[in-house]
């Protein structure tokens, strides 16, 4: 090979070294997607879990709550998701101090940020009824029996007015997931079609699916709800 063809050659090796190491510096610049991060886990007795609460009142006085007790505002009661029926728990304020027990007999609040739905009555007692919601503690002070049967928890994914979406998000996981499933909710304003993944038995094994569940591109928030 001549001296040209040699210098050409050397060239043409340089260049397509310089072309490999911008295009390697390029995939260093792009930011890499950022990762959805669950919601902590609830408490476990004995131990407080701090969070945002808020509360309900009219048009849900005088229905039925998960628990098959009517709704009654005026009761120190409150909605939790996993914590079971018939717990107590202490409520503090941690903008005022205020304080106050409620028992739990309802399923909610279904808001991402939210661990807790105070009834109208606990609300006034740690003064947030017209803030709506408050930073609080929760506190488990007394716990019930647990009967022989075992806890199993879900995960809520959606929750749709029009029941052909909700099928269509059912359908997409099912391919994925075996025990996908709707189920209605009749709210004082309109049926809720949820859709529900899984039923396990421990807390831990829900709060990792959904972990699992909120890194899909369709999942916009996460609920572990304990099946009653």
């Amino acid at each position: 090979m001549s001296r040209a063809g040699q210098f050409c050659g050397r060239l043409l090796v340089v260049g397509l070294l310089v072309v490999a190491l911008l295009a390697g510096a390029s995939g260093c610049r792009r930011k890499k997607p950022v990762a959805k991060v669950p919601p902590p886990a609830p408490p476990a007795a004995g131990e407080a879990e701090t969070g945002l609460a808020s509360w309900y009142g009219h048009p849900y006085h005088g229905r039925p709550t998960s628990s098959g007790e009517i709704y009654d505002m005026n009761k120190m009661t409150a909605a939790h998701r996993t914590l079971p029926h018939q717990t107590w728990v202490r409520v503090t304020n941690l903008e005022n101090g205020r304080t106050t027990e409620v028992r739990i007999n309802d399923r909610g609040p279904f808001i991402e940020g939210r661990i807790i739905d105070l009834s109208r009555a606990a609300a006034e007692a740690i003064e947030m009824l017209g803030p709506g919601t408050a930073l609080v503690r929760l506190e488990i002070i007394r716990s019930p029996s647990e009967s022989a049967a075992a806890p199993r928890y879900t995960v809520q994914v959606g929750a749709f007015q029009v029941v052909a979406n909700a099928n269509r998000l059912k359908e997409q996981l099912a391919e994925r997931y075996r025990d996908v499933f709707v189920e209605v909710y009749d709210a004082p304003d309109t049926l809720y079609y949820r859709v529900r993944v899984g039923r396990v038995a421990s807390l831990s094994e829900a709060h990792r699916l959904a972990a699992e569940l909120r890194q899909l591109p369709d999942i916009a928030a996460t609920f572990v709800v304990r099946v009653d």
